[in-house]
């Protein structure tokens, strides 16, 4: 039976995912989170901006973001037309601004302006949901909390038959079964620089694809 057959168990599916990552991992051993950032709280701010956002937009506008406010504290305090005029170019930037300034709100006011290492107490912040939450609690803290499922990730394991969800918190219950924990932070990488290098969304170069012999809807 083949490893991409419409009959495959759950446990031959594991057995692909397993080694979907490790051959993303040797075409892609660098693959790290894209975002710049040099703290949680940073990291939590380019996260709420990446939002319908390239990461590389994004990582254009938040060194001066950045220089500007250096803690949870100064971004409550400044006027948010001002917070505003840095992020402008990210798009939904009076949306962004209000989230940022809310959150931050709520850092200061109930964690003493630290960024919590809880899925609980960041999804109550404003503008943090599963998949902000899942970045910071990976990347800042190293806590495998979920996967994080962007429009990449939704893409790819739709066409590995990783999944059938539209959703992206069922898409995350899907990968989570399949995924080892120890590969969860690590495997939304791997995607992303997979979409953005080979497995475009219009175009995937599919004669190019390190994991072709275990995707289903490879082209030849």
């Amino acid at each position: 039976m083949s490893t991409t057959s419409q009959m495959e168990t759950l446990e031959d599916k594991k057995k692909r995912a397993r080694r979907v990552i490790a051959g993303l991992r040797k075409a892609f051993p660098d693959a790290k989170c894209s975002l710049d950032y040099e703290n949680p709280l940073q990291l939590l701010i380019a996260t709420i901006l990446s939002a319908q956002c390239t990461d590389e937009r994004v990582n254009a506008v938040t060194p001066a973001l950045f220089a500007r406010y250096r803690t949870a504290q100064d971004f409550a305090d400044a006027p948010v037309e001002e917070i505003e005029g840095f992020i402008r170019s990210t798009g939904f930037f009076r949306n962004k601004a209000k989230n940022i300034q809310a959150c931050c709100e709520g850092l200061a006011r109930e964690h003493g302006g630290e960024v919590p290492r809880d899925m609980e107490a960041l999804t109550r912040l404003a503008g943090v949901g599963r998949k902000t939450a899942n970045v910071v609690l990976g990347n800042a803290f190293g806590i495998a909390s979920g996967v994080v499922v962007d429009t990449h990730v939704r893409r790819i394991t739709h066409r590995l038959g990783l999944t059938r969800h539209q959703d992206p918190e069922k898409i995350e219950q899907d990968l989570v079964e399949l995924i080892p924990k120890k590969d969860w932070v690590d495997f939304s990488h791997l995607l992303i620089h997979h979409g953005r290098r080979t497995c475009e969304a219009r175009s995937p170069d599919c004669p190019a694809c390190p994991i072709n012999r275990d995707c289903p809807s490879r082209q030849t």
